[in-house]
């Protein structure tokens, strides 16, 4: 499709009966590459993600929204160039039209892409890295084309929308961002703009920018200067912008082992500080950590120091000195905590803008020279100090700076842009191994503090890199201890290889808090060699803290390396690690085949969990697991485990219940799926309680059975029968397949107001639903469970709703021939052709990463008393 070609959009839409644009609206010019969301309930909720590019807004519909948890993948349909101002269309397609429905002005601001390319030819590969200037959306993303779309197939035109690791990055909760559903135009929520209340939408795109941030870049950003100078490209140019924005995403150093050497990069000292960006606009003025968070109060002297400075936006470090002169975290740590922020100094080393100016895609060099003009022109206070740098000799500057005992160095490219997020056009070398780590826990000895327990998260995982001993005054233990103790926990954090085991003097604790640390370098299996502390750090959060490992300079301006710091590359002998957990006998035949003549693996089955534990575990967490385990395959010996054995593995939990003295399993993260794998356990049987709530009914199984000569089109219409009826009580099904011959229709329960209603109450109610579905086709359906009236029959099993009943989980694969998944559909897919055994765990994987089943789920939890209610008025008649 042409770049500027809207004849596909104009050919879907009649403009005499719809009102969105038809793009002959005059649009504001900008400097600025602009973006969209919009929140469209059509025939299916979802989110239009717009880019503007080349004149027009390239356009996909992302099915569940952006996330900003990285471990979603969103996918994201490529559809029609929109014109740009469909920026500014809120309101109401009518029924008939192309996606009739309500839209919503979601979020909307500016765009700028990342890398060396540029976005046409980012877009043409397939995969777009971007960063978002949003109100509601920031931070680094990236648009990847599904596979068979970038191999040639241009039929297909999906994409997955994918958060990156960086500040703006929420672990576990990103969907929680799709809760604020106020329109960014209008304040108005979807049922306002279908009732065609409220007020209208202020404009974005037909009048230029309005208090969005502001990013600076255009098609040509991301080519390296000596490459726009080859093809004639004119210099970068400041941009005139109406505000200084809050906050700018800052760039980041990727680690080398020593500076790269060349013309075209400077070198500066690395303090041994914060990083904070410091904001001065109208007079106020803001210090803020490398994360967003408002630090100014903390550095309220420095704040003062700010008072002869213009409007600008700085980049800096914020350090403290020891009695030589030389940066001190130690020293930073007790200034900090006894509030004594005069005696910090920051050390401003780059300048974003500069009254109306935004610099960001000035050359580096340029951006420098105006910051120490600005500093020296207004007679900056000796707590504000301009970072000099060095032209030549990165080798000779990091090994001056390692004799005055200082951090290392940083290296930067003169004539490159500033790029949020780690681009390589910034590196860093270290005088000394030095680290952020994660605290899991403390050892004593005779009750007294001995060491740290640390580790780093790999991909979504905690893993032990060893114990910190030495670096421990008095008062560093002092201040310790009142930070660990409320985080203590009976679990331990870690997982993988070489997790300690639980010891006297051992006390684990919630992995929240982050330390720095020295470090001799790293053992063969991962360790930390001969670590020191050094203090904690209050401007970084747990989860980003990851293993570092340098990387040749000639390599620093590609992608991060893919680091494990807890394995080594396997040889034909070992056992594989997946998720942390070494699987024991990787090659032994579990299922004799998936129906394709190949035996499924245990080191398959992990692989398996492995893919679809994210799905799972909202099914499972909180909720007491029953398994069935066939250690030796299913042509062995097979049997039901109900509670928790010795020997359980650290990466399951294990919970009591009132009434039994006997722990249960249960299941709260992913890798404990893994490890579920390793003592060959093939089903997950969960409770139906509300997470962490035994006592409450958290959902309803019906389970359909059907007798030998059955044929299976009829458990379709029962299905779809009991869809409808749980539709006129008020609640909403969900099916999947059993694994087997049958289906199971899921409804969710919402959490009782008052008093809760119990299992007896939930028992009940099914057993009517089912009762009444057998009263009105006898000659189909039997609620009881013996076998010689059952022939013909489907039975309707409503027992599965009892406090200690259980039903298989959603995609949990099934003890039985074929390799059979438990699988999720959409009610489109529950046709009289559905075929059961095509649910195989090979299969499985890629079917659910497309699927759109049971996206809903968590949104329509129901009350079953109201259910209840109008069950009794229902039968009555």
């Amino acid at each position: 499709m042409a770049m500027h070609d809207l004849r596909p959009y104009h050919s879907k839409r009649d403009f005499s009966v719809t009102r969105e644009p038809a793009g002959d609206s005059a649009v504001a010019a900008s400097n600025q590459l602009r973006f969209v969301i919009q929140k469209h309930d059509a025939t299916r909720l979802h989110y239009d993600l717009r880019l503007e590019l080349g004149g027009v807004f390239k356009s996909w519909a992302v099915t569940r929204g952006p996330s900003l948890d990285p471990a979603d993948k969103r996918l994201a349909v490529e559809v029609e160039d929109h014109p740009l101002d469909y920026g500014d269309f809120e309101g109401t397609i009518p029924k008939g039209q192309y996606g009739g429905g309500t839209v919503l002005l979601w979020d909307r601001g500016t765009w700028t892409p990342e890398g060396r390319k540029s976005p046409e030819e980012a877009l043409a590969g397939g995969d777009l890295k971007f960063t978002l200037h949003g109100e509601k959306l920031q931070g680094s993303w990236v648009l990847v084309r599904m596979k068979h779309d970038r191999e040639g197939d241009r039929t297909r035109t999906n994409w997955l929308l994918i958060k990156h690791h960086d500040e703006a990055a929420v672990a576990g909760k990103g969907e929680a961002i799709l809760k604020k559903d106020k329109s960014v135009a209008s304040g108005r929520s979807m049922s306002a703009i279908a009732a065609g209340t409220g007020r209208a939408p202020t404009p974005f795109m037909t009048r230029g920018l309005d208090g969005a941030a502001n990013a600076v870049w255009d098609s040509r950003q991301g080519l390296a200067a000596d490459k726009r100078k080859a093809k004639g490209k004119p210099p970068e140019k400041a941009r005139t912008v109406s505000q200084i924005p809050d906050f700018v995403s800052p760039e980041l150093c990727q680690v080398v082992e020593r500076p790269p050497s060349g013309e075209g990069w400077i070198h500066e000292i690395k303090f041994d500080g914060y990083r904070i960006q410091l904001r001065k606009a109208g007079g106020t003025v803001s210090l803020r950590t490398r994360k967003g968070l408002d630090w100014t109060r903390r550095f309220a002297a420095l704040a003062k120091a700010t008072e002869p400075l213009p409007d600008c936006l700085i980049d800096g470090e914020v350090v403290a000195l020891d009695s030589h002169g030389i940066p001190s975290f130690a020293a930073l740590q007790a200034a900090l905590s006894e509030e004594r922020s005069e005696d910090l100094v920051f050390f401003a080393f780059d300048l974003l803008f500069e009254g109306q100016e935004d610099l960001r895609a000035l050359p580096l060099a340029e951006r420098k020279e105006r910051l120490h003009a600005l500093l020296a022109d207004h007679d900056a206070d000796p707590a504000l100090r301009f970072v000099e740098h060095f032209e030549t000799g990165g080798d000779a500057i990091l090994n001056s700076a390692c004799k005055l005992s200082l951090e290392g160095i940083v290296s930067k490219r003169l004539d490159a842009p500033y790029h949020s997020g780690r681009h390589g056009d910034w590196t860093k070398a270290k005088c000394r191994a030095g680290h952020e780590v994660v605290v899991g826990g403390w050892a004593t000895t005779d009750g007294k503090f001995r060491s740290l327990l640390v580790g780093i998260h790999s991909g979504r995982h905690f893993v032990y890199v060893g114990r910190v001993g030495s670096g421990y005054g008095a008062k560093a233990v002092t201040s310790l201890m009142p930070k660990l103790k409320p985080l203590e926990t009976k679990a331990s954090p870690f997982t993988g290889v070489g997790a300690p085991r639980h010891a006297p003097g051992v006390h684990w604790t919630k992995p929240e808090l982050v330390a720095e640390i020295e470090f001799a370098g790293w053992t063969g299996d991962g360790m930390v060699r001969q670590a020191a502390f050094k203090g904690l750090r209050e401007d970084k959060p747990a989860d980003e803290v990851e293993a570092e490992k340098p990387v040749p300079p000639e390599k620093a301006d590609l992608a991060e390396a893919d680091i494990s710091v807890t394995s080594k590359p396997a040889s034909k002998t070992s056992k594989p690690v997946i998720a942390g957990v070494a699987i024991s006998h990787p090659d032994k035949a579990l299922w004799p085949d998936a129906g394709d003549g190949t035996p499924v693996t245990k080191e398959d089955l992990a692989r398996y969990f492995e893919a679809v534990g994210g799905w799972m575990m909202p099914h499972l967490k909180g909720r007491p697991c029953s398994i069935v385990r066939a250690p030796d395959g299913i042509e062995g010996e097979t049997f039901f485990q109900r509670h928790a054995m010795p020997g359980t593995s650290n990466l399951l939990e294990l919970v009591k219940v009132e009434g039994d003295k006997k722990a249960y399993l249960q299941v709260d993260r992913a890798e404990g799926l893994i490890a579920l794998a390793q003592i060959g356990a093939l089903e997950l049987h969960p409770w139906n309680c509300r997470p962490g709530e035994p006592e409450v009914p958290g959902r309803l199984i019906f389970d359909f059975d059907p007798g030998p000569d059955v044929p299976f089109a009829t458990v379709v219409d029962a299905a779809r029968e009991l869809r409808e009826r749980l539709d006129a009580l008020g609640l909403v099904g969900f099916c999947k397949t059993t694994g087997g011959k049958g289906l199971h229709v899921v409804t969710p329960l919402a959490k009782p107001a008052r008093k809760a209603l119990g299992w007896d109450e939930a028992k009940a109610f099914a057993r009517e639903v089912c009762a009444q579905m057998a009263a009105n086709s006898p000659e189909r359906y039997v609620i009881k469970m013996a076998k010689d009236i059952r022939g013909g029959h489907i039975f309707l099993d409503y027992l599965r709703n009892d406090r200690t009943a259980t039903a298989v989980a959603p995609l949990s694969p099934r003890a039985r021939p074929g390799a059979t998944v438990s699988m999720p559909l959409t009610w489109n897919e529950v046709r009289s052709d559905l075929d059961p055994k095509a649910f195989t765990l090979r299969a499985v994987p890629a079917l659910i990463a497309k699927s759109k089943a049971w996206a809903e789920y968590t949104d329509s939890e129901k009350p079953l008393a109201d259910a209840i209610k109008k069950l009794g008025s229902i039968g009555g008649r």
